[in-house]
């Protein structure tokens, strides 16, 4: 889909800057998906961070502490 956006030309020169590319079109393309990608981790991270999402690791604990035991017996 095409769009049409009005930017200064300072605006489009930071924006050629900040993502390397030569040409228009890509640059603001690769802004975009920069900014979508961010904002997808950002959201993610949330979810996490307020407990919505989580990680079960159903045997972490006890194998930690089998390592922890066999390490105090290979160090004696």
């Amino acid at each position: 889909m095409k769009v049409t956006v009005e930017l200064s030309d300072s605006e489009m020169a930071e924006i050629l800057d900040l993502t390397g590319e030569r040409k228009k079109g890509p640059a603001i393309r690769r802004l975009m998906e920069e900014a979508l990608q961010l904002r997808r981790r950002a959201r993610i991270a949330q979810k996490f961070l307020s407990g919505e999402w989580g990680v079960e690791l159903e045997t972490y604990e006890a194998d930690q502490e089998r390592e922890r035991s066999r390490a105090q017996e290979l160090s004696s």
